[in-house]
């Protein structure tokens, strides 16, 4: 199944080195797809193992690909986010969304893709998705991990980076910061959060106040302030948030 999926295009993103069964597993994974609307860019960090050898006879599978040194896998996903911001029109049509699905990772069965269209085509202006993932535990049996709520993201990653999609316009100035050789990614993912709607819909409730309500900028700031400490109570304690925040009676005159 081809499939149209309007403007919706997905580059997917694998970096490796030195690990050619874990780059054919993620293959496989993708070439399973009921939906083959992706492109794929590969990141090799030089590899010894003929991961390199590999890719050059196969180099027709990738719409991108290299074999380098680099300076580790953060290095490496930012090398290949480059290289999908700098891809020549000419060359097919442009991705809307990446998903970093490095060796050995792959996708939980052949219709995720399928599943997956709708739901970013469905919410065009959304800079990240996220869902569940599934993690093979010693011995091989595979287990579902739910995801937290991303409003929990004071806590660390609320899934893994497989089962996280980002809309790529919201990556024009994001980039893993190479200073974090473990948590690269939380300080990416937190980023892309900060540039959300929440964020914005404080400073449009700002002009809104300075504008309709007369509000000047002490007042607007001590506002914004609490709704800053409201926000970070409903993440941290949300039981104490609700506690205060919402009516013990389930009655209501709008529901």
């Amino acid at each position: 199944m081809t499939g149209n999926t309007g403007t919706v295009r997905l580059a997917v993103v694998t970096v490796v080195r030195d690990d050619l069964p874990g780059l054919l597993a993620t293959r496989a994974s993708l070439r399973a797809q009921t939906i083959a609307a992706y492109d794929w860019f590969v990141a090799d960090g030089a590899s010894t193992d003929g991961t390199a050898r590999w890719l050059a006879r196969h180099g027709n599978e990738a719409v991108w690909w290299r074999s380098s040194p680099d300076r580790g896998l953060y290095d490496a996903m930012n090398t290949a986010l480059d290289a999908i911001a700098e891809r020549s029109p000419s060359c097919g049509p442009s991705c809307s969304h990446v998903l970093f699905l490095n060796a050995g990772d792959r996708l939980a069965d052949d219709r995720v893709l399928e599943r997956l269209y709708p739901i970013l085509t469905a919410s065009p202006d959304t800079g990240l998705f996220y869902g569940d993932a599934v993690e093979e535990l010693p011995g091989g049996r595979l287990v579902v991990k739910p995801a937290r709520s991303h409003h929990r993201a004071l806590l660390g990653m609320f899934t893994h980076h497989q089962a996280m999609v980002y809309r790529l316009a919201a990556l024009s100035n994001v980039r893993f910061d190479l200073r974090h050789t473990l948590a690269a990614d939380y300080a990416f993912t937190v980023t892309v959060l900060k540039q959300g709607d929440p964020a914005r819909g404080r400073r449009e409730q700002a002009i809104i106040r300075r504008e309709l309500l007369g509000l000047g900028r002490s007042a607007n700031a001590t506002l914004w302030g609490l709704q800053w400490l409201a926000l970070t109570l409903r993440q941290t304690i949300p039981w104490l948030y609700a506690k205060y925040r919402f009516s013990p009676n389930e009655r209501s005159f709008l529901s």
